[in-house]
């Protein structure tokens, strides 16, 4: 059986039978029978509760509030050119073992203008990772952007994805490479879902470097519902001091597919936090159908502090979020309406052009 929803009437359609109409109203009327949708949807969600949770605690509103005034500093747009300017800047994409959002990223960023470079990291002997690395780090030099794409590093190995990504990115040629791309040329660096993970994981963001962290460092941990989710959330634009977002403004709300099981951003340290959100860190957050941040898991599928969905380095030429913008192109989710483009690769075209 199918059921769809129509603005036209049937008109006496033998393959179709009208069952109802829908309203604004509250409420479903069934034989006589006036039943509240909300109690309908909770009877339904909360059968399984105890097994399969739905839900997450509440946070501090008034601090998700709090974010929607930021300082004027942390919304004003990134506009400091980079040292190098190239005609077309070229996107590295390394793939590790796991990762799958490889062509994703590819035909997102030709689809931007950008040149691409795929790149297989071989980890089968310490051989072959030896010479990956090296071979990585000399390829950083030829390129102006990093995107470390999304997937399942390592098979999402346990207690926080992304550590075999942290730890080739922590190689001497790999981290030297990087930090002259950064530091010398005004490189940027993405990082998608798995790729997220390991930008947290090197330091990258929220610190623009890659350290080693302590037990008060933000991390990316499991789901709060304790399993993977799969859906299209809604973000909003919490700071635009980026590079990689020029062409949208504080408050605009973004759709992105996300998929992921270990997406929820914790921070430790209060103060690292209220920090990060007054220097514009926080890039992006989970919103609900007013344009607020949230933490209802309907639309904050992690339960990430803050409703943290993407995280800025100091100067905003790092960042990791974990939405997947790159799944995102012509004639999808067209079932879903909403605005789904960030422009992030176009911003980051704009910003290398002669």
């Amino acid at each position: 059986m199918i059921i769809a929803e129509l603005s036209e009437e049937l008109d006496n359609n033998k393959y179709a039978v009208k069952i109802g109409e829908t309203t604004e109203s509250e409420y479903i009327l069934f034989g006589g029978e006036r039943v509240s949708i909300a109690e309908l949807l909770n009877l339904n969600e909360s059968v399984l509760e105890d097994v399969y949770p739905n839900r997450t605690p509440e946070e501090d509103k008034n601090a998700l509030n709090n974010l929607k005034d930021l300082s004027a500093d942390a919304q004003a747009s990134f506009i400091t050119p980079p040292k190098v300017r190239v005609k077309k800047a070229e996107v590295l994409i390394p793939v590790f073992p796991g990762s799958n959002c490889e062509y994703d990223s590819e035909r997102a960023a030709i689809r931007a203008g950008l040149d691409t470079k795929i790149f297989v990291i071989r980890n089968q002997t310490a051989e072959q990772v030896s010479e990956s690395a090296e071979k990585f780090a000399e390829e950083i030099g030829k390129s102006q952007i990093i995107w470390i794409p999304g997937g399942f590093s390592g098979g999402d190995e346990p207690d926080g994805s992304g550590k075999l990504i942290a730890a080739f990115f922590r190689n001497a040629m790999v981290s030297d490479a990087v930090r002259e791309l950064l530091n010398q040329r005004d490189g940027l660096i993405l990082g998608v879902c798995n790729g997220f993970q390991a930008l947290i994981k090197l330091g990258l963001v929220p610190y623009g470097d890659i350290i080693d962290l302590t037990d008060k460092s933000p991390t990316l941990s499991y789901n709060v519902i304790g399993r993977h989710q799969s859906k299209i959330v809604r973000t909003r634009v919490a700071s635009v001091k980026s590079p990689w977002l020029t062409r949208v403004k504080t408050g605009d709300i973004i759709q992105v597919p996300i998929s992921h099981g270990e997406g929820r951003f914790l921070c430790p340290d209060r103060v690292l936090l209220e920090k990060l959100a007054k220097n514009g860190q926080i890039a992006t957050q989970y919103a609900d159908l007013d344009g607020n941040p949230t933490m209802d898991v309907d639309f904050n599928p992690n339960g990430s502090t803050w409703a943290v969905e993407g995280l800025l380095s100091p100067d905003g030429r790092v960042f990791g979020k974990m939405g997947h913008s790159e799944r995102v192109g012509p004639d999808l989710y067209r079932n879903v309406p909403g605005n789904y483009n960030m422009y992030l690769l176009e911003s980051a075209r704009d910003y290398f052009s002669l």
